[in-house]
């Protein structure tokens, strides 16, 4: 049973609720290094969110005996490709969602990547130094928010009913 696919979604549902509920001590303790925790927490949560979806995708992919059944990378099998090779309802569902950026699982994917992104400095306006009077303001790309303690939350929530979803489904009896 241990060995069962369905255990390390599982696994990474549980360590993702341990970062959000070390994000809630954090927020509540405001210790002096609150913000380097709360952003420990967020990476870890994010971290162990996408493994949970990537473990939904080996459930299904295992189910339905798809050859990218140990694909790494929830991105490898969530393409139209491996949908063309072998349709599911799960699958399908799991890749229209994927493709919307807009969507829990969307969000989800791309601030994941953003962990991997390098740090950038904030665009400056170019300053003039002979008008020292008036003041360049840069109306250039918005700032992106950091993610907040709700949203992971209903990305875990997401996953899990999902997950139990496609499970009711999938099951042989």
């Amino acid at each position: 049973m241990a060995n069962e696919l369905y255990t390390r979604t599982n696994q990474k549902l549980y360590f993702a609720g341990l970062a959000l509920e070390a994000w809630r001590a954090a927020e509540a303790a405001q210790a002096l290094n609150a913000r380097t925790q709360i952003q420990a927490a967020r990476e870890s949560a994010l971290f162990h969110l996408y493994g949970a979806a990537l473990g939904l995708c080996h459930e299904i992919a295992g189910y339905y005996r798809l050859p990218q059944a140990a694909a790494p990378q929830v991105e490898q099998l969530l393409t139209a490709e491996v949908l063309e090779a072998a349709p599911s309802p799960e699958l399908a569902e799991m890749v229209e969602l994927a493709q919307d950026r807009q969507s829990w699982l969307g969000q989800l994917l791309s601030a994941y990547g953003g962990l991997f992104e390098p740090p950038r400095e904030a665009k400056r306006a170019k300053v003039d130094p002979s008008l020292a009077l008036i003041t360049a303001v840069s109306v250039g790309e918005p700032v992106q928010a950091e993610l907040e303690l709700p949203a992971l939350a209903d990305w875990q929530q997401q996953i899990r009913l999902l997950a139990a979803r496609f499970r009711e489904g999938m099951s042989e009896w």
